[in-house]
């Protein structure tokens, strides 16, 4: 109970001040639910400078926190969201939390689902880009939501448990 509490804070901490702007490069992803979940919703991604600004908004989750992650495949045809391969990590480093420095490139703030099922996430993250074909480009690839939350320990996933939706990164 304690990890969950201190994990929702990072979400809160790392929500509470970032926002997209209104220029930049973008793209989007709309996320479907893999067999047998509800979870549906979009993500758009916006690059400014170095940073990727990040706005999530997610329906039909079970109340509480979700690992959410970019995976390296941008292909959600497994009916399970598994084809979307792993974590998007092109510069090999453990699975941690997007706040501290050491993580997956991929590794993002959990998703907070309220009892009502809807989860909204506004935060920036470093370490991608938008569609300019380098090793740190998410354009083509796939964005996670998973069943449970992550413990931002446990290598290489976060034990983030099943994959409830799935939805390719696109440039909009």
């Amino acid at each position: 109970m304690k990890r969950w509490i201190g994990s929702a804070a990072l979400v809160i901490l790392a929500t509470g001040c970032a926002y997209a702007p209104v220029g930049g490069i973008r793209a989007t992803a709309t996320l479907e639910p893999t067999k047998g979940n509800a979870t549906a919703g979009s993500v758009e991604f916006v690059q400014r400078g170095s940073s990727v600004y990040v706005v999530a908004d997610a329906a039909g989750l079970t109340p509480g926190p979700h690992g959410f992650h970019i995976h390296e495949k941008g292909d959600c045809s497994s009916g399970d969201g598994m084809s979307a391969g792993g974590h998007f990590n092109p510069g090999g480093k453990p699975h941690g939390s997007p706040l501290m420095p050491n993580h997956h490139a991929g590794d993002l703030p959990m998703l907070l689902a309220e009892p009502s099922g809807k989860a909204a996430l506004r935060t920036e993250i470093d370490g991608v880009t938008i569609g300019d074909g380098g090793p740190t480009d998410i354009v083509g690839r796939a964005v996670i939501v998973h069943k449970d939350p992550d413990d931002f320990t446990t290598q290489p996933t976060g034990n983030s448990g099943a994959r409830v939706a799935c939805g390719v990164i696109r440039r909009s």
